[in-house]
Protein backbone atom coordinates (compact mmCIF):
# COMPACT_ATOMS: atom_id res chain seq x y z
CA UNK A 1 0.00 0.00 0.00
CA UNK A 2 1.42 3.59 -0.88
CA UNK A 3 1.18 6.68 1.34
CA UNK A 4 -1.78 7.59 -1.38
CA UNK A 5 -3.94 4.60 -0.51
CA UNK A 6 -2.84 4.82 3.59
CA UNK A 7 -4.24 8.11 3.78
CA UNK A 8 -7.59 7.52 1.59
CA UNK A 9 -8.11 4.58 4.26
CA UNK A 10 -7.32 6.14 6.94
CA UNK A 11 -9.54 9.24 6.33
CA UNK A 12 -12.60 6.40 5.24
CA UNK A 13 -11.97 5.27 8.41
CA UNK A 14 -12.17 8.62 10.76
CA UNK A 15 -15.41 9.45 8.23
CA UNK A 16 -17.11 6.03 9.05
CA UNK A 17 -16.28 6.85 13.12
CA UNK A 18 -17.89 10.14 12.78
CA UNK A 19 -21.17 9.12 11.19
CA UNK A 20 -21.48 5.86 13.98
CA UNK A 21 -21.24 8.54 16.50
CA UNK A 22 -23.59 11.31 14.87
CA UNK A 23 -25.82 8.23 14.26
CA UNK A 24 -25.48 7.05 18.33
CA UNK A 25 -25.77 10.38 19.18
CA UNK A 26 -28.92 10.59 17.14
CA UNK A 27 -30.46 7.64 18.33
CA UNK A 28 -30.29 8.59 22.10
CA UNK A 29 -31.39 12.03 21.43
CA UNK A 30 -34.64 10.24 19.76
CA UNK A 31 -35.10 8.13 22.98
CA UNK A 32 -34.83 11.37 25.59
CA UNK A 33 -37.98 12.72 23.45
CA UNK A 34 -39.51 9.74 23.14
CA UNK A 35 -43.17 10.56 24.71
CA UNK A 36 -43.11 10.26 28.74
CA UNK A 37 -45.69 8.78 31.28
CA UNK A 38 -47.07 12.48 31.30
CA UNK A 39 -48.06 13.32 28.14
CA UNK A 40 -51.93 13.54 27.25
CA UNK A 41 -52.86 10.44 25.61
CA UNK A 42 -56.06 11.08 24.29
CA UNK A 43 -55.98 12.34 21.07
CA UNK A 44 -53.81 8.99 19.92
CA UNK A 45 -56.49 6.54 20.78
CA UNK A 46 -54.38 5.05 23.39
CA UNK A 47 -56.72 4.19 26.33
CA UNK A 48 -54.51 2.09 28.59
CA UNK A 49 -51.89 4.94 28.46
CA UNK A 50 -51.69 7.23 31.57
CA UNK A 51 -54.30 9.84 32.12
CA UNK A 52 -52.64 13.27 32.92
CA UNK A 53 -55.20 15.30 34.55
CA UNK A 54 -54.32 19.29 35.31
CA UNK A 55 -55.38 20.55 38.90
CA UNK A 56 -55.04 23.25 41.47
CA UNK A 57 -52.58 21.97 44.21
CA UNK A 58 -55.40 22.45 46.87
CA UNK A 59 -57.36 20.64 47.23
CA UNK A 60 -58.06 19.15 44.01
CA UNK A 61 -54.46 17.71 43.42
CA UNK A 62 -54.51 16.62 47.21
CA UNK A 63 -57.65 14.44 46.16
CA UNK A 64 -56.33 13.31 43.24
CA UNK A 65 -52.90 12.01 44.63
CA UNK A 66 -55.15 10.32 47.54
CA UNK A 67 -57.11 8.64 44.20
CA UNK A 68 -53.40 7.83 42.48
CA UNK A 69 -51.99 6.34 45.57
CA UNK A 70 -55.09 4.55 47.16
CA UNK A 71 -57.45 3.80 44.20
CA UNK A 72 -56.48 4.24 40.62
CA UNK A 73 -54.53 0.58 40.79
CA UNK A 74 -58.05 -1.31 41.80
CA UNK A 75 -59.23 0.24 38.75
CA UNK A 76 -56.67 -0.38 36.31
CA UNK A 77 -55.61 3.12 36.27
CA UNK A 78 -52.76 5.04 35.88
CA UNK A 79 -52.87 8.79 37.07
CA UNK A 80 -50.53 11.69 36.00
CA UNK A 81 -51.10 14.27 38.29
CA UNK A 82 -49.84 18.12 36.80
CA UNK A 83 -50.37 21.25 39.42
CA UNK A 84 -51.44 24.54 38.27
CA UNK A 85 -51.36 27.74 40.17
CA UNK A 86 -53.21 29.24 37.23
CA UNK A 87 -57.01 29.90 36.38
CA UNK A 88 -56.41 29.67 32.85
CA UNK A 89 -53.64 27.49 31.74
CA UNK A 90 -55.56 24.12 32.70
CA UNK A 91 -58.09 24.76 30.17
CA UNK A 92 -56.26 25.71 27.70
CA UNK A 93 -53.71 22.58 27.81
CA UNK A 94 -56.78 20.41 28.09
CA UNK A 95 -58.26 22.00 24.72
CA UNK A 96 -55.26 21.69 23.10
CA UNK A 97 -54.21 17.86 24.20
CA UNK A 98 -51.54 18.52 26.46
CA UNK A 99 -53.54 16.52 29.16
CA UNK A 100 -56.31 14.69 28.97
CA UNK A 101 -58.21 16.22 31.57
CA UNK A 102 -58.50 19.00 34.90
CA UNK A 103 -60.07 19.31 37.89
CA UNK A 104 -60.20 23.27 38.89
CA UNK A 105 -63.40 25.28 37.91
CA UNK A 106 -66.96 25.78 38.26
CA UNK A 107 -69.58 25.77 35.75
CA UNK A 108 -69.94 30.03 35.37
CA UNK A 109 -66.44 29.99 35.29
CA UNK A 110 -65.83 27.68 32.46
CA UNK A 111 -68.46 28.46 30.43
CA UNK A 112 -67.22 32.48 30.38
CA UNK A 113 -63.99 31.16 29.68
CA UNK A 114 -64.98 28.87 26.73
CA UNK A 115 -66.67 32.09 24.96
CA UNK A 116 -63.80 34.47 25.83
CA UNK A 117 -61.07 31.73 24.10
CA UNK A 118 -62.78 29.66 21.77
CA UNK A 119 -62.13 26.67 23.70
CA UNK A 120 -64.53 23.41 23.81
CA UNK A 121 -63.97 22.29 27.65
CA UNK A 122 -67.44 20.39 28.97
CA UNK A 123 -67.79 19.45 32.50
CA UNK A 124 -67.91 15.22 33.28
CA UNK A 125 -68.31 14.92 37.37
CA UNK A 126 -69.33 17.49 39.98
CA UNK A 127 -66.74 16.87 42.99
CA UNK A 128 -66.83 19.43 45.76
CA UNK A 129 -67.52 23.03 46.83
CA UNK A 130 -65.12 25.55 48.34
CA UNK A 131 -67.19 28.55 50.03
CA UNK A 132 -65.78 31.62 49.00
CA UNK A 133 -64.70 33.93 52.07
CA UNK A 134 -63.81 37.71 53.29
CA UNK A 135 -60.53 37.00 55.04
CA UNK A 136 -58.56 40.00 56.18
CA UNK A 137 -55.29 40.71 58.19
CA UNK A 138 -55.97 44.14 59.89
CA UNK A 139 -59.48 44.05 60.38
CA UNK A 140 -61.48 41.45 62.83
CA UNK A 141 -65.28 42.36 61.63
CA UNK A 142 -67.01 43.05 58.21
CA UNK A 143 -68.33 46.01 60.26
CA UNK A 144 -65.26 47.70 60.53
CA UNK A 145 -64.68 48.74 56.64
CA UNK A 146 -65.48 52.53 56.30
CA UNK A 147 -65.01 54.76 53.84
CA UNK A 148 -61.59 55.08 52.13
CA UNK A 149 -61.23 51.10 53.38
CA UNK A 150 -60.08 48.43 50.07
CA UNK A 151 -61.28 45.23 49.53
CA UNK A 152 -59.65 42.68 46.82
CA UNK A 153 -61.75 40.71 44.48
CA UNK A 154 -61.16 38.24 41.66
CA UNK A 155 -60.97 39.98 38.72
CA UNK A 156 -62.42 36.90 36.43
CA UNK A 157 -66.64 37.01 36.04
CA UNK A 158 -68.10 34.52 37.20
CA UNK A 159 -65.76 34.89 40.71
CA UNK A 160 -65.98 38.82 40.88
CA UNK A 161 -69.86 38.63 40.48
CA UNK A 162 -69.66 35.92 43.17
CA UNK A 163 -67.72 37.96 45.27
CA UNK A 164 -69.44 40.88 44.88
CA UNK A 165 -72.55 39.11 45.89
CA UNK A 166 -70.97 37.86 49.26
CA UNK A 167 -69.57 41.30 50.12
CA UNK A 168 -73.68 42.81 49.61
CA UNK A 169 -75.20 40.04 51.21
CA UNK A 170 -72.80 40.56 53.96
CA UNK A 171 -73.62 44.49 54.08
CA UNK A 172 -70.48 45.61 52.70
CA UNK A 173 -72.05 47.39 49.38
CA UNK A 174 -74.99 47.36 47.36
CA UNK A 175 -76.24 45.85 44.38
CA UNK A 176 -78.88 47.40 42.08
CA UNK A 177 -82.35 45.16 42.89
CA UNK A 178 -82.12 42.00 40.86
CA UNK A 179 -78.13 41.61 40.31
CA UNK A 180 -77.14 38.29 41.88
CA UNK A 181 -73.84 36.15 41.09
CA UNK A 182 -73.27 37.59 37.94
CA UNK A 183 -72.63 41.20 39.45
CA UNK A 184 -70.06 43.47 37.75
CA UNK A 185 -68.51 46.39 39.48
CA UNK A 186 -71.02 48.48 37.65
CA UNK A 187 -73.85 46.80 38.88
CA UNK A 188 -72.66 47.93 42.25
CA UNK A 189 -75.35 50.34 43.72
CA UNK A 190 -73.48 51.61 46.68
CA UNK A 191 -70.28 51.16 47.22
CA UNK A 192 -70.35 53.36 50.54
CA UNK A 193 -67.08 54.48 49.97
CA UNK A 194 -65.53 51.23 49.84
CA UNK A 195 -62.97 50.94 47.34
CA UNK A 196 -63.37 47.89 45.41
CA UNK A 197 -59.66 46.63 43.66
CA UNK A 198 -59.76 43.79 41.20
CA UNK A 199 -56.98 41.37 40.87
CA UNK A 200 -56.25 37.67 39.53
CA UNK A 201 -57.80 34.83 41.72
CA UNK A 202 -54.38 33.99 42.69
CA UNK A 203 -53.05 36.97 43.78
CA UNK A 204 -55.93 37.88 46.39
CA UNK A 205 -54.46 35.65 48.94
CA UNK A 206 -50.69 36.72 48.41
CA UNK A 207 -51.61 40.46 48.40
CA UNK A 208 -54.29 39.98 51.19
CA UNK A 209 -51.83 42.91 53.49
CA UNK A 210 -52.17 45.30 50.29
CA UNK A 211 -55.47 45.67 51.75
CA UNK A 212 -57.79 45.87 54.31
CA UNK A 213 -59.96 43.02 53.51
CA UNK A 214 -59.78 40.26 51.00
CA UNK A 215 -62.26 37.91 48.63
CA UNK A 216 -60.71 34.89 48.30
CA UNK A 217 -61.43 31.37 46.53
CA UNK A 218 -61.30 28.19 48.80
CA UNK A 219 -58.32 26.50 47.13
CA UNK A 220 -56.01 29.83 47.21
CA UNK A 221 -57.35 30.49 51.08
CA UNK A 222 -56.20 26.56 51.74
CA UNK A 223 -52.71 27.35 49.81
CA UNK A 224 -52.58 30.52 52.40
CA UNK A 225 -52.59 28.26 55.53
CA UNK A 226 -56.63 30.41 56.47
CA UNK A 227 -59.17 28.25 57.38
CA UNK A 228 -62.38 29.10 56.31
CA UNK A 229 -64.52 28.14 59.32
CA UNK A 230 -62.13 30.24 61.84
CA UNK A 231 -60.25 32.94 59.69
CA UNK A 232 -63.12 33.66 57.40
CA UNK A 233 -64.87 36.98 58.36
CA UNK A 234 -68.02 36.30 56.02
CA UNK A 235 -68.05 32.65 54.16
CA UNK A 236 -70.73 31.63 50.88
CA UNK A 237 -73.38 29.17 52.49
CA UNK A 238 -72.42 25.68 50.78
CA UNK A 239 -76.33 25.09 50.46
CA UNK A 240 -77.96 25.12 46.62
CA UNK A 241 -74.48 26.75 45.85
CA UNK A 242 -74.34 26.38 41.80
CA UNK A 243 -70.09 26.42 41.67
CA UNK A 244 -69.67 23.13 42.21
CA UNK A 245 -65.92 22.30 41.01
CA UNK A 246 -65.84 19.25 38.54
CA UNK A 247 -63.68 16.75 36.36
CA UNK A 248 -63.69 18.28 32.67
CA UNK A 249 -62.77 17.31 29.26
CA UNK A 250 -62.49 18.83 25.69
CA UNK A 251 -65.84 17.66 24.59
CA UNK A 252 -65.76 14.28 22.69
CA UNK A 253 -63.47 12.60 25.55
CA UNK A 254 -66.07 12.07 27.42
CA UNK A 255 -66.44 8.75 27.17
CA UNK A 256 -62.92 7.34 27.35
CA UNK A 257 -62.95 4.69 29.46
CA UNK A 258 -60.13 6.41 31.78
CA UNK A 259 -62.53 9.41 32.36
CA UNK A 260 -65.18 7.19 33.48
CA UNK A 261 -63.03 5.23 35.82
CA UNK A 262 -61.79 8.83 37.44
CA UNK A 263 -65.47 9.97 37.72
CA UNK A 264 -66.38 7.14 39.28
CA UNK A 265 -63.49 7.34 41.83
CA UNK A 266 -64.02 10.95 42.37
CA UNK A 267 -67.11 10.49 43.63
CA UNK A 268 -66.64 6.95 45.80
CA UNK A 269 -67.23 6.92 49.33
CA UNK A 270 -63.27 6.91 50.23
CA UNK A 271 -63.06 10.40 48.17
CA UNK A 272 -65.89 11.19 50.24
CA UNK A 273 -64.40 10.38 53.36
CA UNK A 274 -60.52 11.71 52.60
CA UNK A 275 -62.39 15.03 52.01
CA UNK A 276 -64.34 15.13 54.75
CA UNK A 277 -61.46 14.26 57.54
CA UNK A 278 -58.80 16.27 55.69
CA UNK A 279 -61.22 19.15 55.52
CA UNK A 280 -62.58 19.25 58.91
CA UNK A 281 -63.01 23.09 58.60
CA UNK A 282 -65.75 23.21 55.97
CA UNK A 283 -63.49 24.76 53.41
CA UNK A 284 -63.84 21.82 50.90
CA UNK A 285 -67.44 19.71 50.64
CA UNK A 286 -68.06 16.94 48.79
CA UNK A 287 -70.80 17.77 46.14
CA UNK A 288 -70.91 14.56 44.33
CA UNK A 289 -72.97 14.03 41.11
CA UNK A 290 -72.97 14.15 37.46
CA UNK A 291 -72.27 17.73 36.04
CA UNK A 292 -74.69 19.50 33.45
CA UNK A 293 -73.00 20.54 29.97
Amino acid sequence: MNKKEALFVRNTVKITVAVAAASAVALGASACSAPSDTTASSDKGDKNAPLVVAASPTPHGAILDFVKNKLAAKEGLKLVVKPFNDYKIPNKVTDDGQVDANFFQHKPFLDTFNKENGTHIVPVQNVLIEPLGVYSKKIHKLSELKSGSTVSVPNDPSNEGRALKLLADNGVITLKPGVGSDAKLTDVKDDKGVKITELEAAQTAPRIDDVDAAVINGNFAIGAQLKPSKDALALEKAKDNPYANFLAVKKGNENDPRIKKLAKLLNSPEVKKFIEDKYKDGSVIPAFGPAKG
